[in-house]
């Protein structure tokens, strides 16, 4: 069974699928811990609620970006962290914790990369972008982390049509829908070694 380190900023139900495919068996895995770099990050509370070691580590009340990752980093081995999921996460993984993990940290994109990826380019600002340039289509990358935003090797995607009538919500709240069930559907694939 791998233990799976979650990060999350913001409201955490990608982790929530991840936590619910574990305790159901549909994932041979436990969420060993989840870290977040903002302090009202409802994923913290839901790691809470599932009795998972929880963490805020920000800039803000660490301080210099060098003891930031040593907590980081320190804290991922900590919990004996076998690979690093990165569900709605929006800072930059540092070299200390890439170098440790090489290979081993994912990340979950709400677009069909490398179109409508990096710096900015996150939640309603990828969906927002997607309709102003007339996509037909859009969807769902789960790539590997590189130490730029959202330029690591491609794992999967899947697709998701754009509707006529789309606005950014409503696309998004389709968009999230379907990562609940890609998230697990290829976690279970790196789980079991396949992307190794």
């Amino acid at each position: 069974m791998k233990n799976i380190a979650v990060f999350a900023s913001g409201g955490g139900s990608d982790l929530q699928a991840i936590i619910d495919a574990c305790k159901s068996g549909r994932l041979d895995a436990r969420v060993c811990v989840v870290i977040s770099n903002n302090s009202g990050s409802m994923a913290l509370q839901r790691a809470r609620n599932e009795g998972i070691p929880a963490f805020h580590f920000s800039a803000r009340v660490i301080g210099d970006s060098a003891t930031l990752e040593k907590r980081i980093h320190d804290t991922l081995l900590e919990q004996q962290t076998d690979l690093v999921f990165l569900a709605g996460y929006l800072k930059k993984m540092g070299p200390g914790v890439l170098s440790t993990y090489e290979n081993r940290i994912y990340n979950i994109h709400p677009s069909l990369l490398p179109k409508y990826g990096g710096e900015g380019m996150f939640g309603i600002n990828v969906h927002r972008a997607v309709l102003e340039a007339g996509e037909t289509e859009t969807g769902i990358t789960i790539h590997r982390v590189s130490g730029e935003y959202d330029t690591g090797e491609i794992i999967a995607q899947r697709k998701v049509s754009v509707l006529d009538d789309d606005t950014p919500e409503a696309l998004a709240a389709r968009v999230l829908a379907q990562e609940h069930v890609f998230i697990v559907e290829v976690l279970s694939v790196i789980v079991a070694g396949h992307f190794a």
